[in-house]
């Protein structure tokens, strides 16, 4: 019996219900049939859909098809026969690209078919090396299996001229290619293509000569490949690979995780052998990445057990680390911790959390410092990088995360990318961003540097570092002079529209644009194109917080979205891009010296009450100190101890001498991280903690999707969850805590946390819920549908005022300099050093102009001397036209540059997010220093 009939038999009855509905009073379906038996059809899907969704993925073959390319055609291995009438003429059509249609008769398994099937795979196999037993993809290859599935037993046509002898391409660290396997489907093309957009792959020659080529047919090395890995995945046999054999089923077992580096959320599908990880692929079914990733989600893993793994605790002993037991190190830091506190009081003790960790670990991180130690001194990265956002989208909509979901950009017309690069800090988001550009959606650019981005956009908006609020106060200013507003959105959903309308026509244009150095008409069209899109949505990254009017500049870009109705729908919002994996997580979770877990504000009655009920101790009330402050107290003698957890404040902090100062002031300064870092070396205690790969937890991405993070492999010998660390102690501090378990917490913190309410471990599943979530379980993609958090959306006016590093040191450091993040890397690097990724990038480099470049005799590679009011570093040129004449950029990825030592202390207004983005700063070639 073939494979339909066996189902035909197992649904016939269902079938025919679904045949007689309209007699049993249902609304009549439009139906097809498969072998003469009637199916319902869905709208705008093609012949395969409609039978795989009945009879499930098996039921036609296919070679040229994948979840995530659109149909193609190029194989014919998935060809029915369809007829327009039962026993009428039948034509042989390819399925996956074949529209079906009411009434159409298909036969997916005629001997005729078979037949063309059997002979297909058998021309096929003529140019293809039968050393299957040998072959990395051996029982995963999907030519083999569907020469199994037709039927071939041999092969009777003779073997002529072949591709056999093609070249394997082993040039690049993480890429490999065999095309001697190659069956010319298109697969890893349309990949290139259609999922990242990066144009590389391509296929040359014509008829028998048809190859697949890499550039302008060099290696991959040579090519531009991103090695984002999406051909590898698409490939169905081993033509394209990678160096991890990615497709091979040699592994114990495969765990669904969450991606460690950036907002984006990816799920990753981890392969592991004999208690290793061996490689990583994306699933088809994640929301977040839809089974693509980055270079550094796919590849970047080899860091969780490399040699630099710190594996056992150490005690500063006489300026130098000795190894310790871990009773050890517990002891002696409750020891100091207690001395401390009584010697100085609790607020002479601070802690970091960490973006990098998972939910349940910052929220015992924060619960430690708050009810244990009796400080709110509790700060993290995610309030350094995006603060801003949070306080600017709390003052205008009274939520401070994202409106809307990634998914949202299915349904957009035009959006607007501010302040951030996500092709390189966000690949998969930049990816899509790049796809739905390509497709016709308008697409405006504001940033200082020419990002990969503004190739494919309608709209580039070159502004001076440190001028949003001015070109955003200037967008605002056209839309409302020329009447583009939405009138009854203001009126029915929002407050305060008069008095900022007032203060946005009272602008001085001339003026604006004479500081932004943009073209007010240039201005004027790209406000036009937002306004009078049906939807438009806004991304916006640190370009926009970290300034020292980062806050104003999200409440500008909050104004946009309520002055034009973009709020509430599918297609529209505003949408931080997080800069860590669980940037969202760590501050919904308290990690911030002046809101708990939950953002409830510490110091309102009520909230403290709450507060102290829930964790049954006695709460301080006042908020605690931010980073900056923390430094200054330490300075100053006040502050004498600080937990830190994964951040590597001694190369990422702006200022780093100031930040040295502060950090070797103190008595106890304990770091729990994977490496030796630049903080690490600091401390006084050092705690081995586990990577992302070795615990379990929750992750937070930027759309506010909370997933599960599976632990894949045990922790490294010697080291601990970071959550198990705190939980230890919590303990021998005299607070009993159970031991870390994400179950136990996610309960304790559903009971604190408004929006997590509904949150349950068992209930995440494989992609996750966004809060909030409510008690049933229900969460949502889109807030702010019918009425704001705060009830209706406040508009918030800001006028543009000059950084105080421009005012201050511009006139004798005439440059700006601003940092960026590279695909390469994350951060400081870590742990995307300890892995093939270096053999991509390899170092920090300078971004200049070349008209820079020439006034100062400097030549590509040539060493660069940058020096502001703070210090100088010496860092190697890349010219380049991504930026303007007096603009320069560059990362701080390696701790050789240590760029941080020029950056400034000068932070937001409102939310004290230091000004990464704008240093002013001069320039000369360095002396006796040249590119080797």
């Amino acid at each position: 019996m073939s494979f339909f009939r066996e189902k035909e038999t197992e649904k016939k009855d269902e079938t025919k219900t679904f045949w007689f509905g309209k007699a049993n009073g249902l609304p009549e379906k439009k139906r097809a049939f498969i072998n003469d038996e009637p199916y319902d059809i869905e709208e705008g899907e093609t012949i395969l859909n409609f039978i795989r969704r009945h009879f499930g993925n098996k039921a036609v073959p296919t070679l040229c098809d994948a979840p995530n390319l659109d149909p193609f055609g190029s194989c014919r291995v998935c060809s029915v026969d369809v007829a327009l009438k039962k026993d009428g003429p039948v034509k042989t059509l390819a399925s996956c690209h074949t529209p079906v249609g009411e009434g159409l008769y298909i036969y997916p398994d005629s001997t005729r078919v078979q037949k063309l099937r059997r002979n297909i795979i058998e021309l096929v196999l003529t140019d293809h090396p039968l050393d299957c037993l040998t072959c990395e993809v051996n029982n995963n290859c999907e030519l083999q299996e569907v020469a199994a599935r037709v039927g071939i037993r041999d092969v009777r046509y003779p073997q002529g001229k072949t591709h056999l002898d093609r070249k394997k391409d082993l040039s690049h660290p993480y890429m490999t290619s065999d095309l001697s396997k190659c069956i010319n489907c298109f697969r890893c093309v349309r990949a290139c293509d259609e999922v990242q957009g990066q144009f590389v792959l391509s296929m040359a020659g014509r008829g028998f000569d048809s190859h697949i080529i890499k550039g302008s047919d060099v290696s991959f090395n040579e090519s531009d490949c991103v090695s984002c890995g999406a051909c590898a995945q698409a490939c169905p046999t081993s033509a394209i690979s990678d160096v991890f054999e990615s497709k091979s089923i040699v592994f114990d077992k495969k765990v669904r995780t969450v991606c460690t580096y950036c907002g984006v959320g990816c799920n990753l599908e981890v392969a592991v052998n004999a208690g290793k990880i061996k490689s990583i692929q994306a699933p088809y079914d994640a929301a977040a990445n839809g089974g693509h990733t980055c270079l550094k989600g796919r590849y970047a893993f080899s860091f969780y057990d490399h040699p630099d793994r710190i594996r056992t605790p150490l005690i500063k002993k006489n300026g130098e680390f000795v190894p310790a037991t871990w009773d050890e190190a517990y002891d002696h830091i409750a020891g100091k911790l207690k001395q401390i506190k009584e010697d100085f009081g609790p607020d002479a003790i601070a802690g970091i959390s960490s973006a990098r960790c998972t939910n349940e670990e910052n929220y015992l991180m924060q619960k430690f410092i708050r009810a244990v130690i009796g400080t709110n001194n509790i700060d993290s990265c995610a309030r350094v990088c995006h603060s801003p956002t949070a306080i600017g989208m709390q003052r205008t909509f009274g939520t401070g995360a994202a409106t809307n979901s990634i998914i949202d950009l299915e349904f957009t017309n035009c959006i607007m990318v501010i302040g951030a690069n996500p092709t390189d800090a966000h690949p998969v988001t930049g990816a899509k961003i790049k796809q739905a550009a390509m497709q016709g959606k308008k697409l405006i650019i504001i940033d200082p540097r020419k990002t990969e981005l503004v190739k494919y956009a309608d709209h580039h908006l070159q502004l001076r570092p440190g001028t949003n609020v001015a070109l955003l106060n200037m967008m605002l200013y056209y839309i409302v002079k020329e009447g583009m507003e939405d009138e009854d959105f203001i009126a029915a959903r929002t407050e305060g529209y008069e008095e900022f309308r007032k203060s946005i026509l009272a602008l001085n244009i001339d003026e604006l644009e004479k500081l932004t150095g943009v073209d007010r008409e240039q201005v004027r069209a790209a406000a036009i194109e937002y306004a009078s899109s049906a939807n438009a949505m806004s991304f916006h990254g640190l370009g926009v917080t970290e300034h020292s009017q980062g806050t104003y500049t999200v409440m500008l870009i909050a104004d946009l979205a309520m002055i034009t109705g973009n709020i509430g729908r599918r297609g529209v919002g505003v949408n931080p891009l997080r800069g860590q994996n669980n940037v969202q997580g760590a501050a919904d979770m308290g990690c911030q010296p002046y809101q708990g877990a939950g953002y409830l504000d510490v110091t309102i009655p009520e909230n403290h009450q709450r507060y102290e009920a829930f964790y049954g101790v006695s709460l301080p009330q006042h908020a605690g100190l931010k980073i900056p402050q923390m430094y200054d107290a330490a300075l100053n003698d006040k502050l004498k101890a600080i937990w830190v957890i994964g951040e590597d404040m001694a190369q990422t902090d702006p200022n780093t001498h100031h930040v040295l100062a502060a950090l070797n002031k103190l008595e106890l300064f304990v770091v729990q991280e994977l490496f030796m870092t630049e903080t690490a070396k600091l401390a006084t205690v050092i705690l081995p903690g586990s990577s992302f790969l070795e615990k379990s937890g929750t992750f937070t991405n930027g759309e506010r999707r909370i997933q599960r993070v599976n632990a894949v492999v045990d922790p490294i010998e010697g080291t601990k969850p970071d959550g198990q660390i705190i939980a230890d102690i919590m303990n021998r501090m005299g607070f009993a805590e159970p031991d870390y378990d994400p179950d136990h917490l996610l309960d304790e913190i559903s009971g604190i946390v408004p929006f997590f309410a509904g949150v349950k471990w068992k209930e995440l599943g494989d992609n996750g819920k966004q809060w909030p979530v409510k008690l049933d379980g229900t969460d949502t993609e889109i807030l702010h549908l019918e009425q704001f958090t705060r009830g209706k959306g406040k508009f918030q006016y800001a006028d543009f005022r000059e950084s105080e590093e421009i005012i201050q040191n511009g006139k004798d450091y005439p440059y700006i300099i601003t940092t960026n993040r590279e695909l390469e890397h994350y951060n400081c690097g870590a742990m995307t050093r300890r892995t093939r990724n270096v053999d991509i990038l390899t170092d920090d480099v300078l971004l200049i102009c070349e008209e820079d470049a020439k006034k100062h005799f400097i030549s590509e590679g040539d060493m660069v001397c940058i020096e502001s009011a703070r210090g100088k570093v010496d860092i190697k040129a890349h010219i380049t036209d991504e930026v303007k004449p007096g603009i320069l950029s560059s990362t701080f990825h390696f701790p050789e540059i240590m760029l941080n030592n020029i950056t400034s202390s000068v932070s937001d207004s409102e939310a004290m997010c230091p000004e990464y983005k704008v240093v002013a700063c001069r320039i000369r070639k360095s002396k006796g220093k040249y590119k080797v």
